[in-house]
């Protein structure tokens, strides 16, 4: 799952003392495992082995360079949703043919620079957005390849948030209207139909969505196949594989790939999957210090130094995270905390009601399976300045993301002279 361990009771980073690290670096900061990042690219390799798909690395669950560039050494592609991401992935030497670019607001600008890198295909989310794709590549005299994000109406079982291949979803074409562009594709001859797209939410720890919405899509690609003559190349599923952050039991790798592959048996186009939180959560924590335990008629408050701005999936998502003392105390007395942060926002919690082993102003916490949608949701809330990023492989670790101090704040604002 993780490689992160207690050894003599001191809490390990793969081979690193994570209480060595935050004394170099400070608190708060994000730890990454390195070996668990590419370890769960190489669980989905595996399972999907026979089949030889793309693996795209969705970088909005963790987009830092180093994480991208480990990924891509693994062979595997990005998905991108904007045209900062495609930076990032320039800046890692992804092969452009192993870029997809997703989401539903793509400018013509960000269109622009992805056909001009060569990128694998959009997966389009409108008709609206297929028209501007149209223009670009007519201006540019070429021909740009698209994926057709269909939405399946399935429900996900997942938080409303994250659930996205529902009718009411800003996300796809319902599959009427789907069948509509393949029907007239003489609308769009600057555009290649090469693929349908379909992803149906996130942190999914059942497979019978998946398997439903499947099937739905792989009979509809028969249908337009035989009906338009069109060849369709990849079948894009997305990502969604839940995995724990408690108690859940998602489905492994492994077991997601024996659900699925029959489904596509005999199939021609090749299978392309965009994992983000599967390969990422596990792989990393947010340190946090207690700054004071502050105790009440109704509640024991550990104040960190982390906060909301740092971690925002408890305030917004109501998520949960694990909280794992950076030491393990032999003492057995334990108690029940809410452990909060210094934002002025009542909001403003890491983790609600948790039986921890009894704690003291100045010890350390990890929030755990902070590695997706963590760092990448930070904000300067309050002001304060983003937490750094450090990768640890082996008994190596390295900062990958500067601590943002005051200057950092406030770079790019300036007073006007008629103030």
């Amino acid at each position: 799952m993780h490689d992160f361990k207690y050894i003599n009771n001191e809490l390990y980073c793969e081979k690193v003392k994570v209480a060595d690290i935050i004394k170099k670096v400070g608190s708060p900061a994000y730890i990454y495992s390195h070996k668990t990042f590419v370890e769960h690219i190489r669980k989905l390799q595996a399972a999907f082995k026979s089949v030889k798909p793309l693996i795209c690395y969705s970088m909005k669950a963790n987009s830092n360079l180093a994480i991208l560039k480990a990924v891509v050494n693994e062979g595997a592609g990005l998905d991108i949703v904007s045209g900062g991401e495609l930076y990032r992935a320039k800046k890692v030497k992804c092969p452009a043919e192993r870029i997809v670019f997703a989401g539903v607001g793509k400018t013509e600008r960000e269109i622009e620079d992805a056909i001009r890198y060569g990128i694998l295909f959009f997966n389009v989310e409108s008709l609206p957005e297929l028209e501007l794709i149209q223009k670009v590549a007519r201006r540019l005299k070429c021909k740009a390849s698209v994926s057709i994000r269909v939405n399946p109406n399935v429900d996900p079982r997942t938080h409303r948030y994250i659930a996205t291949g529902k009718k009411e979803s800003k996300f796809g074409i319902d599959l009427g209207l789907a069948e509509g562009v393949f029907s007239n594709t003489a609308r769009y001859p600057n555009i290649e139909l090469c693929a349908i797209h379909c992803h149906i939410g996130s942190q999914i720890v059942s497979g019978e969505p998946f398997v439903e919405a499947f099937k739905k899509v792989a009979a509809f690609i028969d249908e337009i196949e035989k009906k338009y003559k069109v060849k369709i190349k990849y079948l894009n599923l997305g990502g969604g594989l839940g995995v724990i952050y408690s108690n859940e039991k998602p489905q492994t790798a492994a077991q997601y790939a024996r659900n699925i592959l029959p489904i596509f048996k005999g199939k021609k186009y090749r299978l392309v999957f965009e994992p983000g939180r599967f390969v990422s959560a596990n792989g990393g924590i947010l340190v946090g210090q207690v700054i004071y335990v502050k105790r009440t008629q109704v509640k024991n408050f550990a104040i960190v130094d982390a906060a909301m701005n740092d971690l925002l999936r408890p305030s917004l998502y109501d998520a949960h995270h694990e909280v794992w003392p950076l030491k393990r105390s032999s003492r057995t007395e334990k108690e029940i905390y809410d452990v909060v942060g210094p934002v002025c926002e009542s909001g403003d919690v890491l983790a609600r009601e948790r039986l921890l082993q009894k704690l003291h102003d100045g010890e350390y916490v990890a929030m755990m399976s902070a590695g997706a949608y963590g760092y990448v949701m930070a904000s300067n809330y309050n002001s304060r300045g983003r937490a750094p990023e450090v990768l640890v492989k082996g008994s190596k670790f390295e900062i990958v993301k500067k601590r943002e101090d005051y200057q950092t704040l406030i770079a790019g604002e300036t007073i006007p002279a008629f103030v």
